[in-house]
């Protein structure tokens, strides 16, 4: 019997493992964050964290999705920025729980509007979607 010829199998994106492996990473350590918050001095910074890495967890999934599914040239930059921009923002509220001293002034700051620069380069990557 002659088989029906199948396409073939399509690749997994360097982006898409590289996000689902920040995502789950980020994910977790938002989790014990939130867990850590709850018997911590200083519930308010562990939260703020927590929930900045919560938030985003779910985005480095989509951005590796989509990254899979269609050719995006600004979800690598994207990508790195969100994912410096959560290092130096919670990194630095870390810091504070820590060692009572910021990672480096400014550090929160830069983290956050590195985190905004990501959300608008997702927007402006819609101009630029391909077809694989």
């Amino acid at each position: 019997m002659i088989k029906p010829m199948s396409p073939p199998a399509e690749q997994t994106a360097l982006l898409l493992r590289i996000c689902l492996v920040v995502a789950g990473l980020t994910g977790a350590l938002g989790v014990i964050s939130l867990a850590l918050s709850a018997h911590s001095s200083a519930p308010a910074l562990l939260s703020t964290a927590a929930q900045m890495l919560l938030f985003h967890a779910p985005l480095f999934l989509a951005i590796g999705v989509v990254a899979q599914i269609r050719k995006v040239p600004l979800l690598p930059f994207v990508s790195i920025f969100l994912g410096l921009g959560l290092l130096l923002f919670c990194g630095d509220l870390f810091s504070r729980v820590l060692t009572g001293q910021r990672l480096f002034p400014m550090s929160a700051p830069i983290g956050g509007m590195l985190v905004i620069a990501s959300w608008v380069g997702l927007a402006l990557s819609a101009l630029r979607v391909k077809p694989k």
